[in-house]
């Protein structure tokens, strides 16, 4: 007699999984391959062709429950009820599992980081006793103890400041007179945009919401997402498979990036409502992502993510009104700022990497130098305060844009060079601003909100491009500027010429 992995009762109808052998009732292990596209017991990949029916003896199989054939529509209400719940409380007996086996090993560390101290407070205090007793025995007089100079408590280190300084210099050298890559969009290319894909129901439908998508950089048709249902997708778009799921959040992933290229293993790094972030590394030999670490820096939720031009280092802004750097290679904390005044919301690099823009929650936009850690300059919209949810930099290097009103119905264009809004671009009555990107052109700039998608020419002509409905959540520019991606609610949309 067969028993489901999941309700671990009798299956009416078994199937096997081929790739795991375990058995499952087939409505069951349908609804969570729908929604996970893996195993639920050994988290590899899993697809319904990988399922395969079981022909049990009748004689074995459990007697059919009584069919109530009048009353058939509140059976299958039932039914699916019934589901939901064993799906739901085997998803928690995993994560229950999952947080005792952390606990356990958090424990383990604070008992051996506690012996460790008191053995070496054992040690010192010895020590001093045996040099009190030699001064004693020798005539000396003892002497108080001398604290060490030390760098300031919240000071970026110098090897840090060196990444920013080296990556600043190569990068500003060559802004100006770099040329634009041979076939990128045109602002003609962007006009002729229509309708290319739609993805749907992509995340689980119980917690429903994407609220990051990025797209790779490599392979122009991967991208990942960050969803309400604290999980991470990397996500196929021309095979509309989903190649890896992470897990590990708690609560919603407010942000997701990609560290793809230079001298390091891929990286996927995500920002959580639950305070923490994740680093997950691709490795070669599964051929899967594998967690590389968890930061727990922050006392707040972690709303803002940037991986910085050099790719070595990753920034994370929280709602406990702080930010801070850290090192991608070695996958420690390298700076945690001071509380600032008020909350932030949103975070973003300059394309040379020496500043740092941080959206509070009084209409500002505070640049930070990430060479000293300290303000260079703050930048606030005229009228009441509201919370910059959105900010970005162009690849010119002197123009930054962010939400211009509490009413999020006009973006506000910076010149980093005077220090003032010196354009805003109108987009309607009942528009919200939630995503602001320029492309790597510089020639049009991307706003996406509750109303909207909406492509604007970011110079005195103001001029709308393009522009689609549908609420969004954030967007995307696809390979050479071609094409925009979309997230809001489980859908990806994309649009080309």
């Amino acid at each position: 007699m067969f028993f489901c992995a999941i309700s671990g009762e009798v299956p009416t109808d078994p199937v096997v999984a081929q790739p795991s052998g375990h058995v499952y009732e087939r409505r069951l292990i349908e609804k969570y391959i729908a929604e996970n596209g893996a195993d639920p017991i050994t988290g590899g990949k899993l697809e319904l062709s990988d399922i395969i029916t079981v022909k049990a003896n009748p004689s074995s199989a459990p007697p059919r429950p009584p069919n109530f054939t009048s009353v058939p529509a509140i059976l299958n209400a039932l039914q699916n009820e019934w589901d939901a719940l064993v799906l739901e409380t085997f998803t928690l007996r995993q994560q229950y599992n999952a947080t005792r086996q952390e606990l356990s090993h958090a424990l383990y560390q604070q008992d051996a980081a506690t012996r460790v101290v008191a053995r070496l407070l054992k040690e010192r205090d010895n020590a001093r006793e045996a040099l009190a007793n030699v001064q004693s025995s020798m005539g000396i007089a003892p002497v108080d103890d001398v604290e060490m100079d030390a760098e300031p408590a919240n000071a970026v280190p110098e090897d840090t400041a060196a990444i920013v300084e080296a990556t600043l210099n190569d990068l500003s050298a060559t802004r100006k007179r770099r040329k634009m890559v041979e076939g990128y969009a045109t602002v003609d290319t962007v006009r002729s945009f229509e309708p290319k894909q739609s993805i749907p129901s992509l995340h689980a439908s119980s917690l429903a919401g994407i609220n990051s998508i990025v797209v790779s950089s490599e392979s122009p048709d991967v991208f990942i997402t960050g969803g309400n249902d604290k999980t991470v997708q990397v996500y196929d778009a021309s095979t509309q498979k989903v190649l890896h799921t992470l897990k590990g959040h708690t609560k919603k992933v407010h942000h997701v990036a990609w560290r793809e290229g230079g001298d390091g293993i891929p990286l996927i790094i995500s920002a959580s409502a639950d305070k923490t972030s994740r680093v997950w590394g691709y490795d070669e030999s599964s051929s899967a992502y594998a967690p590389k670490q968890t930061f727990k820096t922050h006392k707040g939720e972690v709303v803002g993510l940037g991986i910085h031009p050099s790719k070595r280092l990753v920034a994370l802004a929280s709602a406990d009104k702080t930010f801070s750097l850290h090192d991608l290679s070695t996958f420690q904390t390298v700076y945690h700022s001071d509380q600032f005044d008020t909350p932030f919301h949103s975070l973003a690099f300059h394309p040379d990497g020496h500043f740092l823009g941080l959206g509070k929650s009084n209409g500002a936009v505070v640049i930070i130098d990430i060479r000293t850690g300290s303000a260079a300059a703050e930048l606030a919209a005229d009228g009441e305060a509201f919370s910059v949810e959105a900010v970005t930099f162009s690849e010119n290097g002197w123009q930054m844009a962010a939400p211009g009103s509490a009413e999020g119905e006009t973006v506000a264009l910076w010149d980093l060079r005077k220090q003032k809004a010196t354009m805003g671009l109108d987009l309607g009555g009942g528009f919200k601003v939630k995503s602001l990107s320029f492309d790597y052109s510089a020639a049009w700039i991307g706003v996406g909100g509750i109303g909207g998608l909406k492509l604007f020419a970011p110079n005195k002509t103001k001029e709308e491009l393009w522009s689609t409905d549908g609420d969004v959540t954030d967007i995307a520019f696809g390979h050479l500027g071609k094409s925009v991606w979309a997230a809001g609610g489980r859908e990806v949309r994309i649009w080309g010429a």
